[in-house]
């Protein structure tokens, strides 16, 4: 963090990171953690006197690293004044990297958004030089659109859909992409940016994101991306677990048949390849190509390929072939699902990724495995829903990673 200090100092409007206590740097974590909080909702649960939290606060913000940001709804006083990081810190770049997809974000320290672009690529196909020189450029652009410069990136988070050794910030044998193997992503943006760059899993960073959404209100979850492929991201006590060699989470490859298809895994039977978008899409052409689905059959004919959404489409206009496939893939996601929440015994599994976008059936599905499947008493108080971040989860993940290593690195951290 002492570069990151020095970087901002030669920056125009950007606040340098001064000496500051142990104290101070609890607040400041709480004020990430909370957004729009009062002083005294950032100082109570820290242990401190309301004297001494007014003096932590006031002190931060003479550093300018917090700043006032409006007031509160009255609750009968003096309307209480809300805190947040100072959005003089710094910038925050997030880069959402999936099989099929690049989102690329420009956020404040707050995790505001101030520029975003989304645009499809495939890493089955694209080497790494190729995705992140794109995704250098849109860091570029939108660094621009937000009339900011590369010497004002304070962190960069980036999640990528493979096992990440965290440490290193490398990929350790994709199975989806496996000409990132080992490819360091920090040297590669290290010429451009002398801030830190932090690569996670991206389920991982989804599941960050809905983290910092609920103010680490809820400490046991998961969130499952489904879409080319199935992962979970696991928060266990309120943090991010990532397990011994960054594999954990690791769902798609639990066999729920083992008569199954082959994945590209080397099994028969993984979830993965019977209940994910490409398994989703294959049950439709088969269905469409047996005349057992006439919309199904007519977009064929129109587009000439299906995808997991249309399937979504046709069961929401009555179409039986596509419930049957939505359920049958939902089925088998809870089923896998179920042994999670038996194993894991999380408060909330919460669906993320494309998949979302197929409509009701397909959670409803979900839900119903897990409840029949799992032992009463690890579903007694269990949600199962949609993540309420949807297609934002990845950047506000990558951001909140970003920022919150940022912190870790002035030795704050839990």
């Amino acid at each position: 963090m002492r570069r990151i200090a020095e970087n901002t100092r030669e920056t125009s409007g950007v606040t340098p990171w001064q000496a500051t206590t142990a104290d101070e740097m609890r607040v400041l974590d709480a004020a990430f953690w909370s957004p729009g909080s009062s002083r005294h909702a950032l100082a109570a649960p820290l242990g401190f006197s309301s004297s001494k939290g007014k003096a932590l606060v006031a002190g931060l913000i003479d550093q300018g690293l917090l700043e006032e940001a409006g007031t509160q709804a009255s609750q009968g006083g003096r309307p209480a004044e809300t805190l947040r990081l100072h959005h003089g810190l710094g910038l925050l770049l997030g880069v959402d990297i999936g099989v099929t997809s690049l989102t690329v974000a420009v956020l404040r320290p707050d995790l505001s958004l101030l520029a975003q672009h989304s645009e499809d690529i495939d890493v089955r196909r694209q080497g790494p030089g190729v995705v992140l020189a794109r995704a250098a450029a849109l860091m570029r652009e939108l660094l621009a659109r937000s009339g900011g410069q590369a010497a004002q990136v304070l962190s960069i988070g980036v999640g990528v859909p493979g096992p990440v050794n965290f440490e290193a910030g490398q990929l350790v044998s994709p199975p989806l992409m496996p000409d990132w193997d080992q490819f360091s992503i920090r040297d590669f943006l290290r010429d451009e940016y002398r801030a830190p760059v932090f690569v996670d899993n991206d389920v991982n960073l989804m599941a960050l994101g809905e983290l910092w959404r609920l103010k680490r209100a809820l400490p046991n979850f998961i969130v499952v991306k489904i879409g080319t492929g199935i992962g979970c991201g696991i928060v266990c006590h309120g943090s991010v677990y990532r397990g011994a060699t960054g594999s954990a989470g690791d769902v798609g490859h639990i066999s729920v048949d083992p008569e199954g298809p082959r994945c590209h895994c080397g099994n028969r039977g993984c979830v993965e390849a019977m209940a994910a978008g490409p398994a989703i899409v294959r049950m439709a052409l088969e269905a469409a190509e047996a005349g057992e689905s006439p919309q199904l059959a007519a977009t064929l004919a129109v587009r000439g390929h299906l995808a997991a959404e249309d399937v979504g489409a046709a069961s929401r206009a009555g179409d039986a072939a596509a419930n049957r496939i939505l359920q049958h893939a939902g089925h088998l996601v809870g089923q896998m699902l179920a042994a999670v929440v038996n194993f894991f015994n999380p408060s909330h599994v919460l669906l993320g990724g494309g998949i979302t976008q197929v409509g009701p059936l397909f959670l409803a599905a979900v839900r119903q495995s897990v409840y029949q499947r799992s032992l009463a008493l690890s579903t007694r108080q269990l949600e199962v829903q949609y993540a309420p971040l949807g297609a934002q989860g990845g950047v506000v993940g990558a951001g909140a990673l970003a920022m919150a290593e940022a912190l870790r690195a002035r030795g704050l951290a839990p």
